[in-house]
């Protein structure tokens, strides 16, 4: 309702009542509204916004959104928004920025402001210290509680987190946290090092994103402190930043499960070409790597010259080893993400997923040949070679599924990569392999 109005008092342009309508809605709604105008049209509604909303709602956009805006304010509102929002917000605006466009906003920053976004830049990618802020509640020991409270009073701050205050020693070296209700309900001439507990768990900056995000699911924490090689706090990890990371490895994790190179846009501001380019490197893998199905197909003509029959369930027997393996990798895929697997417990996956292949593949066979026999009407040999060909790929299909994300992973590669798509191809190869092998045996070719 609020987006239909918007644009109709844009259209009218009728400036007035669309600030007060912006004025009276929540900044993530404003984000999920504007973003979806066209640039120049975007940009004069966010110079309607002022200037602490607009940066609340500048942070609740999509990425690509952020940086076709920037460029297209002035340097005095860029420099604005860089100062107003949290380091890690700006360090992510930023990362992705044409170097000179980065060079000239942070040359127009304050000096303190750009040494800690330049600091956050300089960490690897995808580590702790790319997601943590700066802007972190910081007290020192030896004060009393209400010196301490006093002390969070003058920072006057706007903190990304307020639920934990962190103290350190005069070095900034980390001794512990307390909670903002402990600290209110302590009494006020106590020694905030009696109030504080210690850390039981804290973050390197070089820590990669995905056990940062792993210690939070674990321990259910809201904020984390990180700390650089010699225990000196540099920053915190909040689980709203945590939540991104998780919302970004799940959408690439589906992404190659589907055969798509990943991207970081979302769908509705990626260009078909780009679509195209993600998506066109693995089917061109998946069209050369299954002409070998086809090579095998001509290497028995012959043979099917002689049982025509036979050619009428290759897609059938295809379809369920590939279905089958898919399932036994998916879920293999889905526990080495969540750490419910390691590469250790391959024979202990190998031991279940064998016993799972079995009971699904005797059960379709059976239920096959029942169905050939009544509905198409062919023979019992031919029968037997379709149901045993059919109970062999399940078994095999199966193994492949729950072998090879595991020992991708065990090399260094994604085990998404080895999900549907890549397991089929090798499966249909097999499938048509032991389809006339058994044929052979059965049939007397």
């Amino acid at each position: 309702m609020e987006k239909e109005k918007l644009e109709l008092l844009l259209d009218e342009k009728n400036y007035k009542k669309a600030k007060e309508l912006l004025l009276e809605m929540n900044e993530h709604d404003i984000a999920s509204i504007i973003e979806d105008l066209p640039i120049n049209e975007l940009a004069k509604v966010f110079r309607l916004l002022p200037k602490d909303m607009a940066t609340k709602v500048f942070v609740n956009m999509e990425d690509v959104v952020q940086k076709d805006l920037i460029t297209l304010l002035s340097d005095l509102e860029a420099v604005y928004l860089l100062e107003d929002m949290f380091t890690d917000d700006a360090a992510d605006l930023l990362d992705e920025m044409p170097a000179m466009i980065v060079k000239s906003l942070l040359n127009n920053v304050s000096h303190d402001r750009r040494n800690h976004i330049n600091s956050l830049l300089k960490y690897p990618d995808n580590s702790a210290g790319t997601l943590m802020a700066m802007e972190y509640i910081h007290l020192k020991k030896g004060l009393t509680v209400k010196e301490s409270i006093d002390s969070i009073r003058n920072q006057k701050e706007d903190f990304v987190s307020y639920d934990s205050c962190f103290v350190t020693d005069d070095e900034r070296r980390l001794l512990g946290r307390v909670s903002i209700k402990n600290l209110i309900l302590a009494n006020p001439d106590d020694l905030i090092d009696n109030v504080m507990e210690k850390c039981r768990h804290v973050v390197n900056t070089t820590l990669d994103q995905e056990d940062v995000v792993k210690c939070f699911q674990d321990y259910d924490y809201r904020s984390l402190p990180v700390v650089d090689n010699e225990n000196r706090l540099v920053g915190i990890i909040t689980i709203d930043d945590v939540m991104d990371v998780m919302e970004a490895e799940a959408t690439e994790d589906m992404e190659k499960m589907a055969a798509i190179v990943p991207t970081e846009k979302p769908y509705d501001k990626v260009t078909i070409f780009e679509t195209f380019k993600a998506r066109i490197p693995w089917l061109l893998l998946l069209m050369i790597s299954a002409t070998f199905t086809g090579k095998i197909i001509q290497s028995f003509e012959n043979q099917l010259a002689a049982y025509t029959i036979l050619t009428a369930f290759i897609p059938m027997l295809m379809d369920t080893g590939g279905n089958a393996g898919g399932q036994a990798s998916v879920s293999i895929i889905r526990a080495l993400s969540l750490n419910d697997i390691e590469f250790k417990d391959l024979f202990k996956v190998i031991c279940k997923e064998s016993g799972v292949a079995v009971l699904c593949a005797v059960t379709l066979g059976i239920c096959n040949f029942v169905k050939i026999i009544l509905i198409d009407k062919v023979t019992v040999p031919v029968a037997l070679c379709v149901c045993i060909t059919l109970v062999l790929v399940v078994i095999l299909a199966k193994f492949i599924g729950c072998t090879l994300p595991m020992f991708a992973k065990k090399i260094g590669f994604d085990p998404a990569v080895m999900a549907s798509p890549f397991i089929t191809t090798i499966v249909d190869a097999c499938s048509l392999l032991i389809y006339f092998k058994v044929a052979g045996l059965i049939l007397g070719f």
